[in-house]
């Protein structure tokens, strides 16, 4: 893979310096792409949407994406090292994945050329082809952006391959899918995967900020409504702009809107949810409790409010996970394997599929038997160990790679347990002058009722030996 060397810098800030676009290929542009060279003149600025006319000039202008377009973000990087490689862009609908295309095309000085895997075919991508070509033959180089690459076959992916190969093009793939799934690995070995992030409260937020500038009126809500229109927008910037525009039309002595007029307006329930608030947190312990209290039922009602709330999944799985291990741990081992395997699935499966692996989930740890004593084990053994964290560990149970340490005791009188009788040899492993603790007191239910017997049975085993060996 070839990556494109970078002319100087066109200045961000002059719309004449953006990339001249195919007429015939390049559909109008979205929310986050810059406006086209082509715009009719006569064109009212007032008559394009707001979505529109809100498209950043500059990769600084882009929010949400501060790990790509920030000032230690990828390709930033990339950029001012003078060369830019051929990209995979992977996010959801409205995140910036047409801007940043766009904006790479004017920062490298590249001629810009958009198609959609949807409407294009073979014919349109030989045309691409060709006209890049010739582009290379008089000293310029083709920026060519596909919106959901995912959706051309596995012949019509292999066709970039020779023309990304040898730099006739620079390629930026949009999609909403996984690439490891969707694409050829042949292609994503000639491309840099970089996933776009849905865009969070403070992103959205800093949108409608922009559009009531532009606007030059505040819209009329109240601060919870407000919220609540951040919400509906779930991480789509292009949605929350679109929906504002709605809300900017009515007359101007409109009265601040509530939750509830705003969801009137905009024919939608708005989401009674805040994932960065009060509310996030009183939903997440309302599932964590249910589930404690092995009710399944109303760990799925949670559990789905959340997520018709727009909570990430994935913070959802991860929460999941840490509940299997402290309020269920080894009264049923396989809760974990069960939550780890949920949330593997929801990363290859996403939304909406995956959401039944993480349901499954729910219910299995709502129904497994309940117990704390792991949690409990630790906490004292931690207290233990800052108390006492001088202690060396007896020399008998260290290994002695040298010499000198052999002769320094190190290994001496360790007792090879499974050369032993019941393979258990009964020594003790804590520090010489630390009493013997008992940390972990499995209950009685689930598998722990197995291991209590276990660990009485080894306990009886190791008070006769250690009385037969006189320590």
């Amino acid at each position: 893979m070839r990556a494109a060397s970078i002319k100087p810098f066109a200045s961000l800030s002059d719309r004449s310096s953006l990339p001249p676009v195919s007429p015939r290929l390049a559909p109008p542009a979205d929310l986050f792409g810059p406006a086209t060279a082509e715009e009719p003149a006569a064109a009212s600025s007032a008559a394009r949407p707001l979505a529109d006319r809100l498209r950043p000039r500059s990769l600084d202008e882009v929010v949400g994406q501060d790990h790509l377009a920030g000032p230690d973000g990828t390709l930033t990087r990339m950029l001012s090292h003078g060369s830019l490689a051929s990209l995979i862009l992977w996010g959801p609908p409205g995140v910036g994945k047409t801007t940043i295309a766009r904006l790479l095309a004017t920062r490298a000085g590249l001629h810009f050329v958009q198609i959609s895997a949807v409407f294009s075919g073979v014919a349109d991508l030989k045309r691409v082809f060709e006209e890049a070509t010739r582009r290379r033959r008089t000293g310029d180089g083709t920026l060519l952006f596909v919106d959901e690459i995912h959706r051309f076959n596995r012949a019509q992916q292999d066709g970039f391959l020779p023309v990304v190969e040898d730099g006739t093009i620079i390629l930026i793939g949009a999609t909403t899918e996984n690439p490891s799934f969707e694409l050829n690995g042949a292609l994503l070995s000639r491309c840099q995967v970089l996933v776009l992030r849905r865009l969070d409260d403070a992103a959205l937020e800093q949108l409608l900020a922009r559009a009531e500038t532009e606007l030059s009126r505040t819209l009329p809500l109240h601060p919870e409504a407000r919220a609540a229109l951040r919400a509906m927008g779930d991480g789509d910037g292009r949605y929350v702009l679109n929906m504002a525009e709605q809300i900017a039309g009515l007359p101007p002595d409109t009265p601040p809107m509530d939750v509830a007029a705003l969801s009137k307006l905009l024919a939608k329930r708005a989401a009674l949810y805040d994932k960065d608030r009060e509310e996030h947190y009183n939903l997440i312990s309302a599932l964590h409790k249910s589930l404690r209290g092995s009710d399944p039922d109303a760990a799925l009602y949670w559990f789905a409010r959340m997520l018709t709330g727009g909570e990430d999944p994935r913070y959802i799985a991860r929460r999941l996970t840490r509940f299997a291990a402290e309020d269920i741990g080894m009264a049923d081992p396989n809760a974990l394997t069960q939550a780890l395997a949920g949330w593997e699935t929801y990363e290859r499966l996403g939304s909406p599929e995956g959401e039944l692996a993480l349901a499954q989930v729910v219910v299995y740890l709502g129904t497994a038997p309940k117990s704390n004593t792991l949690y409990t084990a630790l906490d004292a053994a931690r207290a233990a160990a800052k108390a006492t964290g001088s202690l060396t560990p007896p020399a008998r149970i260290l290994n002695a790679p040298t010499r000198l340490m052999e002769q320094l005791g190190y290994g001496a009188g360790y007792q090879y347990d499974h050369g032993t009788e019941d393979s258990f040899s009964g020594q003790n492993y804590f520090p010489d002058g630390l009493p013997r603790a008992q940390f972990y007191r499995p209950g009685n239910r689930g598998f722990e009722r197995e291991i209590a017997k276990r660990l009485e049975y080894w306990a009886k085993l190791r008070a006769e030996r250690q009385q037969s060996s006189g320590s």
